[in-house]
């Protein structure tokens, strides 16, 4: 993409960035549009199916509360006290009068609330119930789950959803387990309320008649209704999405699934156990409405960038038409024209750039002449600095040498050594020229070879081979061999005592247009493809970098120094000068004239 976009001519960078930033305009209208309207329309269905969902909760509750109050009273009743005396005392033979009795009660409870499906108070004397119904009786209430966990919770128990396994019919009903030992303290005296399902459902439909996503479950995620599911198709909520109802008695969150989104309302309730009605709608059925701000867009979208795709070629090329004639002048500067000028008859910034341009153009014509005098000049006066630079190393090195021989107490070598070392630099004034011949640089190199022999006798030998005697003639940067033999005695040669070697070979090289120097020993050598800095030695301060500097404003480019070495095998240093003669690179000692390096 980005280099795409590199490609792009500037016209047509400014045509995209119109597209792009108007598409941009109205995505982001749209986009905000479309959020703010869905979060608007489903704040506004959480509220009123939060209020729906609550209300149908409250009505639920005083439903199975007026039952429990109904239970209550019978509790209360002369035919359900009798009932219990015979119960304390075990007597069994007023049974079907006290059956008779308690008739027009659970008649009365039925005709109040007719959710009640049916009654059963059991007892050890026997099992009571409306007489209008039949009884199961090879299912005894104490083999049933909802003895059970009365008995092991000592309290009263809901049972959600079940077929009546106690009456002929069968239906589907949620039981409320009674302990109805009142004041008797009496083991084993329940009243069992089966509630029919399907008025809860239908109690449950009426207010929240719109819906067909509610569900009533209790603490561990089953279905209290019966019909065995509690999510929308037949799942079953996980631990996760129980957690959330116990935040809060009664809210809302988001949920989701394999099938999409759903906003959830909920409210708990305060009868059963633990009981949650909680409703489920689609979100994307509640946002269907919004998507069409969303289509609305992208066609917006498209239609905004269709118009500024046909109207921005001429509007760019408009505005481009003074910075394409600006181009072409720049262009005939590019073919040393630099007689050309900007011209326009509007102040704008590119007008300005012109303008800029005109006065570059005359700065230019007067720093090419500057650059030109100068030039040569500045080559002229770094080599001699860097010659200046090399002489004191080189002379503190020969001294030093001298010195010792003088210590050892041999005068008349050191004598000998004194006036070799006053031809070498008469040799190296060269009446105060930077540039010698080849044959006067090798002569340079061999006075000092021969010192350094004289020095370290029978330590090292050394071999001057030239390929072509017309190379002699030739210029070179003066003390550019002397240190790399130097260099090579000092660091090579400081742990033999005999058969070293130094080689210094010169050869044409690429079509007789350079000469190539070779300056090799076989000394210690050392790692690596460069000489380690070492306080003295070729490479602290003068050593490469100097010969490489000087070789480049010889050369007039950039000098390559080859140096490669192994311990063991020597060091080997190879570059390459280019072919000048010597009268015609020392020219510039003797007037104004540039100098041609």
């Amino acid at each position: 993409m980005k280099q795409w976009l590199f490609r792009l001519s500037f016209k047509q960078r400014i045509w995209v960035s119109f597209a792009i930033l108007t598409a941009a305009a109205v995505a982001v209208t749209g986009w905000a549009s479309h959020a703010i309207s869905s979060r608007i329309v489903e704040k506004n269905a959480l509220q009123l199916r939060q209020d729906t969902i609550n209300k149908s909760a409250q009505v639920l509750d005083e439903k199975l509360k007026k039952i429990v109050l109904s239970i209550l009273s019978l509790k209360m009743s002369d035919p359900y006290q009798d009932m219990l005396r015979d119960t304390t005392s075990g007597d069994a033979s007023h049974y079907y009068a006290r059956l008779t009795a308690l008739q027009p009660m659970l008649a009365q409870l039925k005709f109040i609330d007719n959710f009640i499906q049916s009654i059963l108070i059991t007892t050890p004397i026997g099992d009571f119930y409306p007489t209008t119904y039949s009884r199961l009786s090879e299912n005894a209430f104490r083999d049933t789950e909802m003895y059970r966990q009365a008995k092991a919770l000592n309290r009263s128990v809901w049972m959600p959803g079940h077929e009546d396994a106690l009456f002929y019919g069968r239906e589907q009903v949620i039981s409320l387990v009674v302990d109805g030992s009142g004041s008797q303290y009496l083991s084993d005296v329940y009243i069992v309320v089966n509630i029919k399902v399907r008025d809860l459902q239908n109690l449950i439909d009426s207010e929240i008649s719109h819906s067909k996503g509610y569900y009533l479950i209790d603490r561990n995620g089953d279905d209290v209704l019966g019909d065995g599911s509690a999510l929308p198709g037949n799942g079953r909520p996980d631990s996760s999405f129980l957690s959330l109802f116990e935040q809060k008695r009664q809210g809302d969150f988001n949920y989701e699934n394999g099938e999409g989104t759903y906003l959830v309302n909920y409210a708990g309730l305060d009868m059963g156990e633990d009981w949650v009605l909680y409703d489920m709608q689609s979100k994307k059925v509640v946002l269907q409405q919004v998507e069409a701000i969303k289509w609305a867009t992208m066609v917006a979208i498209g239609g905004a960038v269709l118009l500024v795709l046909l109207l921005s070629n001429g509007l760019t090329n408009l505005l481009l038409r003074p910075l394409r004639r600006l181009q072409q002048l720049m262009k005939r500067v590019e073919h040393n024209d630099l007689n050309v000028r900007y011209e326009s008859d509007y102040r704008d910034e590119v007008s300005q750039v012109g303008m800029r341009f005109n006065l570059m153009l005359e700065e230019i014509k007067k720093l090419i002449e500057q650059v030109r005098r100068g030039e040569e000049e500045k080559r002229r006066t770094e080599i001699k600095a860097l010659s200046a630079q090399m002489e004191p190393h080189f002379l503190y090195n020969t001294l030093n040498t001298i010195h010792c021989k003088s210590l050892l107490g041999n005068i008349d070598d050191a004598n000998e050594m004194i006036l070799a070392l006053a031809s070498l630099f008469q040799l190296s004034l060269n009446q105060g020229k930077d540039i010698l011949s080849l044959r006067d640089e090798l002569t340079h190199v061999k006075y000092y070879l021969t010192l350094q022999q004289m020095c370290y006798e029978d330590r090292f030998d050394y071999r001057i081979e030239v390929e072509d005697e017309s190379l002699l003639d030739y210029a070179i940067p003066k003390l550019t061999l002397q240190p790399l033999a130097e260099n090579a005695i000092l660091h090579g040669f400081k742990d033999i005592e005999e058969g070293g070697l130094i080689r210094i070979a010169i050869a044409r090289f690429e079509g007789e247009q350079a000469m190539r120097v070779v300056v090799e020993d076989n000394g210690a050598g050392m790692e690596g493809a460069f000489p380690i800095k070492t306080p003295g030695g070729l490479h602290s301060g003068y050593a490469l970098q100097n010969i490489k500097d000087r070789l480049r404003l010889f050369n007039g480019k950039e000098a390559q120094i080859h140096f490669t070495s192994k311990p063991g095998c020597g060091c080997r240093v190879e570059f390459d000068i280019a072919l000048r003669k010597e009268d015609s690179t020392n020219d510039s000692d003797r007037s104004d004239d540039s100098i041609a390096i």
